[in-house]
C-alpha cells in the first residue's frame, strides 16, 4: 500500500506538473527571437526613404532598387543597386557608391528578429541586436526613421550629373 501511494503521489505530480511544463515551454517559445519572413521586411522597407544623419537609402519597390545619397562633412557620395530580402530575416543592400573620387561596390546587410510583436535589428554579420521596433512604436524607434518621402533620388540623380559633368570636362580640357 505504502508502493502504490508513492506511486499514485508521483503520478499526481506529474500530471499537476505536465500542464505547468507545456506551458512552460510554450512560453519559451513564444519569448524565442524568429526571423521576420520575405514578405514581412517588403512591407517594412518597399517603397521607403530609411533617413540617416547625413543622408538615406530609397529601397525603390520596382524591380528594388537602391538609391542612396550621404553628405558626410561636405564629401557627397550616391549609390545606385538593388536590395533583397530572405526569410531568414534579412534585408541587404548590395549598390555601387561613387563619389568625386571614384566608385566601389558594396553590400551591406542587416538582420531582423521579433519577439512577439517587438522587432529587433542588427548589422550583419557581428553587429549588436537592437530594438528596431518596439511594440508599441516609440518616438526613438530607428522604424520612424522610414518615411514615405523619396527625399534622396533627386540628390542623388543631381550628383550623379554634376559627377558625370565634371569627369567630361576634366577629359575635355
Amino acid at each position: 500500500m505504502r508502493i502504490g501511494s508513492r506511486l499514485y503521489g508521483v503520478a499526481l505530480a506529474l500530471s499537476l506538473c505536465l500542464p505547468l511544463a507545456v506551458q512552460g515551454a510554450e512560453t519559451a517559445k513564444k519569448n524565442e527571437p524568429t526571423p521576420l519572413s520575405a514578405y514581412e521586411l517588403y512591407r517594412i522597407y518597399g517603397d521607403r526613404t530609411w533617413t540617416w544623419d547625413t543622408g538615406g537609402g530609397r529601397f525603390i519597390e520596382d524591380g528594388r532598387r537602391f538609391v542612396a545619397w550621404v553628405n558626410d562633412k561636405g564629401k557627397q557620395s550616391f549609390a545606385e543597386g538593388k536590395w533583397v530580402v530572405d526569410d531568414l530575416g534579412q534585408l541587404c543592400m548590395r549598390a555601387t557608391w561613387t563619389n568625386a573620387e571614384g566608385a566601389a561596390r558594396a553590400s551591406t546587410c542587416f538582420g531582423h528578429r521579433k519577439i512577439g510583436n517587438t522587432i529587433y535589428q542588427r548589422r550583419q554579420p557581428n553587429g549588436n541586436w537592437y530594438v528596431f521596433r518596439h511594440a508599441s512604436v516609440r518616438e526613438d524607434d530607428e522604424f520612424r526613421k522610414l518615411v514615405a518621402a523619396d527625399n534622396v533620388s533627386a540628390k542623388a540623380r543631381d550628383l550623379k550629373q554634376l559627377l558625370l559633368d565634371q569627369q567630361l570636362a576634366r577629359k575635355g580640357g
